[in-house]
């Protein structure tokens, strides 16, 4: 239970918390997605295509560096040195726990990157195709035997 904003009371259903907003973003998507018209937005040849020709018109658009994204009108809060600072886990700053957790973002980063598109699906197809050059690279006696070995 939670208190609605009194402004918002005729139309506030979940409240500020984390939890709660991605709560009220799955319901908003869900009633999106239920509207007949909605159904098939991402799904296929035409809407593909819709997505490459907006792609084209906006060149680099999925590619904005966080600070060519305005940002809120705001002080960036500076950084302050906690007291204990030289009691910290060497695990909490670890850049390399940090890389490692962002694996799978940093590889479908790159492949988009190389294939210079963001559409789920070219990246799919070049992850596949990775995965069975890697294949054939770790297990050269397999690639023989592979029917497209020949390609």
């Amino acid at each position: 239970m939670f208190r609605p904003d009194p402004r918002n009371l005729r139309h506030q259903r979940f409240c500020s918390a984390a939890a709660c907003r991605g709560a009220s973003k799955a319901e908003s998507q869900r009633r999106w997605l239920a509207k007949p018209a909605n159904r098939e937005y991402f799904h296929g040849a035409e809407n593909v295509e819709r997505v490459r020709r907006w792609r084209a018109l906006h060149p680099g658009y999925w590619r904005r560096s966080a600070l060519q994204v305005h940002s809120a009108l705001q002080e960036h809060s500076l950084r302050q040195v906690s007291e204990n600072s030289n009691q910290s886990d060497p695990l909490v700053n670890s850049a390399l726990q940090e890389i490692s957790r962002a694996q799978p973002l940093v590889l479908m980063g790159l492949i988009a990157h190389l294939t210079g598109t963001a559409l789920q699906e070219d990246i799919a197809l070049a992850s596949r195709r990775l995965q069975h050059l890697a294949n054939d690279i770790l297990n050269p006696s397999a690639e023989r035997d592979h029917p497209d070995h020949a390609l």
